[in-house]
């Protein structure tokens, strides 16, 4: 139901009508010990650690990433030391510097420990708060924007001082309404989590297939076959899978509302998927060659990151007369009387393929491959166009799994962050 009292939020739950009470920030936490910051670096310093302990100290990273495994332990003596800064199961931590207000409420079963000065601690007053519906509500983006705006101003992103979150007004509701939208937004978070589960499942699935599905280096089979094929797989060049042909500079040409869109060094993803970064051109007398056709590949030769993991990545391009391609770029014009396109991009793509790419880069803030060195790698190919159209089948209807629980799992995040805004006030 939609509430346009300002005391409300713009969405509630059925049954629910009351004003939200408005309260101090302070009121929320326990009156004894409600909020603390991390000690002062002296008290803790990393000669104060110790190889191996029953007590440890918890990082800015256990609140980011919402994971309690730590590094660091301190002795008996420290930790009481430093009691007032342990932490308990149903406590809150907060990140306070660098990637500030990441906040992670802690779980049952944690090592005794205390927090460095990098976290700040919240206890809540059980008996007036949900501790989820404080989780959530420090998530939401008002929140938020809140806790890193100390500063108005300033390019600089701060936490704001803990004297003036203790003051600021904020409206809650009811302890049943609490529990209503605490539970709610629960159960979306398991949904969040169920596909981010399926979704990792799919891909390391996809990974193990790759490595099964391809031979491994000095094999000429692969370990797992479809049923009927028995030949071995022949050794081919990278530069006998078509015509090469470099691409070179078309910046001139960008032009806004453009007819090709452009494959440019950012156009390529992790995913070895097109990224569409807007650019575009007409047709001239400097792109007109640059046009490509529908079944060629592109790979890039460059790669601004020194991890290397865009680098040797191929697209499949999909359309006749849509795309151009610019400098740093290869295009490959397919034999495709012995070689599936398809296939082909499945198998340069896969990252056992892809390291013998990497292992040719050369540079350092931005690496970068030579076509002509690359072009005699050697590659094992099914002879059989039938068997190349097996693999590429089967690596297509993963990917689209793949492209499908990711956008639910899109949406969900997309889903969840709307209600966010709208359940708060």
């Amino acid at each position: 139901m939609m509430n346009t009292n300002k005391k409300t939020p713009k969405l509630r739950f059925k049954g629910f009508t009351d004003d939200w009470e408005q309260r101090k920030f302070l009121d929320l936490l326990d009156t004894q010990n409600g909020i603390r910051r991390g000690p002062f670096g002296s008290s803790l310093k990393k000669d104060s650690f110790v190889k191996k302990s029953d007590y440890v100290v918890y990082e800015q990273q256990n609140a980011i990433y919402d994971n309690y495994v730590t590094r660091y332990f301190i002795s008996k003596e420290k930790y009481n030391e430093l009691i007032r800064f342990n932490i308990q199961p149903g406590d809150f931590i907060m990140s306070g510097a660098g990637t500030i207000g990441r906040i992670s409420m802690v779980p049952d079963g944690i090592k005794k420990g205390v927090f460095n000065q990098a976290l700040i601690r919240f206890k809540v007053d059980k008996n007036s708060v949900n501790p989820l519906y404080f989780l959530k509500f420090m998530q939401s983006d008002m929140m938020q924007k809140q806790l890193t705006q100390a500063n108005p101003g300033s390019a600089m992103t701060n936490l704001v001082p803990m004297d003036e979150l203790k003051k600021w007004d904020v409206t809650i509701p009811s302890l049943e309404e609490q529990n209503k939208i605490s539970n709610f937004i629960n159960q979306i978070d398991e949904s969040i989590t169920l596909h981010q589960r399926k979704l990792e499942k799919l891909k390391l699935n996809k990974s193990a297939l790759l490595q099964k599905l391809f031979p491994q280096k000095g094999c000429t089979i692969p370990d797992v076959r479809f049923k009927g094929f028995t030949d071995a797989w022949e050794q081919r060049k990278l530069n006998d899978f078509g015509i090469a042909t470099g691409g070179t500079s078309i910046e001139s040409e960008f032009v806004d509302g453009g007819t090709y869109k452009v494959i440019n060094i950012g156009s390529y993803s992790e995913e070895s998927v097109y990224n569409d970064q807007g650019l575009r051109v007409n047709k001239t007398d400097k792109t007109k060659s640059r046009i490509l056709n529908k079944y060629d590949l592109t790979m890039i030769l460059n790669d601004k990151t020194a991890s290397g993991n865009i680098i040797g990545r191929v697209l499949l391009i999909d359309q006749d007369n849509t795309y151009v391609y610019n400098q740093r770029t290869e295009r490959i014009e397919v034999d495709t009387k012995n070689f599936l396109p398809m296939f082909l991009y499945h198998m340069l793509n896969a990252p056992e393929q892809r390291k013998y790419i990497v292992k040719a880069s050369q540079g350092n803030t931005q690496i970068y491959v030579n076509w002509s060195t690359i072009s005699n790698i050697d590659y094992m190919i099914p002879q059989l166009l039938l068997e190349q159209e097996k693999i590429a089948n089967l690596f297509s209807l993963i990917n689209k799994d793949i492209t499908l629980h990711q956008r639910k799992l899109d949406c969900l995040i997309s889903i969840k962050k709307g209600l966010l805004q709208q359940l708060f006030v």
